[in-house]
Formats: structure tokens, sequence, C-alpha cells
């Protein structure tokens, strides 16, 4: 049995993140598509289109050897006008605070041909996120200063 539209979109989507393919991530989405974030207790704004693509440009930069694997896939055609399909995703890279490790689920909503993602709704592990992310800022903090006084000792200042 051939995979519908919109799981071969899905695992697409997947394989664009592993290559931390910031074009090909995007072009997954329709234009109008809006990212939510959960649980609600995050406090974050939908991001559209080109909030997202900044934002995953920006972690392109911080993190090496991203790497997402689909711990589950659940599909829903009930409804042949909004399939959708919802993964359970577990991630990992290297960073200047040592390994990120997370877990997510992604509800991934696809116009009626499956090939364009229309909206999201990602859950994350916030606790995970709330212990790691101020290690990674004070470790990035701390590689901008050596570079800083790399570059001074360089230039003989």
């Amino acid at each position: 049995m051939l995979a519908s539209s919109q799981k071969r979109t899905a695992l697409a989507l997947v394989d664009a993140f592993n290559r931390m393919d910031v074009p090909a991530i995007i072009a997954f989405r329709d234009p109008a598509c809006l990212r939510h974030f959960y649980p609600t207790a995050m406090a974050q704004l939908p991001q559209d289109t080109g909030t997202y693509a900044q934002s995953l440009t920006a972690l392109h930069a911080i993190f090496r050897n991203f790497s997402l694997t689909i711990d589950e896939l659940i599909e829903d055609s009930s409804n042949p006008t909004r399939p959708r399909i919802c993964m359970w995703l577990s991630a990992k890279a290297d960073t200047a605070a040592g390994e990120y490790v997370n877990e997510y689920v992604w509800l991934l909503d696809f116009d009626e041909t499956g090939e364009k993602i229309v909206r999201t709704k990602e859950f994350s592990d916030n606790l995970m996120a709330r212990d790691f992310f101020p290690k990674l800022r004070e470790a990035m903090g701390k590689e901008r200063e050596r570079k800083a006084a790399e570059k001074a000792q360089t230039n003989g200042i």
C-alpha cells in the first residue's frame, strides 16, 4: 500500500529537519500556516511562516548534528478535505552546553492535497527547556567572550 500524500510530506519534513534544511522545511508550509505552541502555560504566541523561518535559522547556528526520530506516527484521514498527522518525536543535538535531548508531539493539519501544512500544534517537554536553555545561553555567552578575546589577541589589542 502506498503512503498517503500527507504521510510522505510528514516524512519528508522530518528528513529536512535532520538535514537542517530551512528552505526545505519552510517549503512544506502553506504561506498562511501558523505554528501553535503547547502546553498553553508556555505563553508563546503562534508563529507565522516568516517568524518560524527566523527561529529555525537561529537554531541551525546553535544545534549541531540535529536529529529527529519518529517514535510514533498516527494518520487521521477521516476528513478528506483536512487530512491530519500526529507524530511523537525524539530530538537530539550537540550544543555549546552539551547534548540537547527533547521530545515533541506535532499535530500537522494539511491542505486537501496533503502536500502543504496549513497549521501545526507543537507540544514540547518544557521542563527540559526550562532547565536546558539557560545553560545554553550561558555557554553561548562564554563562547562569544572567548572568541572576542581571541580576536583581540590576534589583532594585538
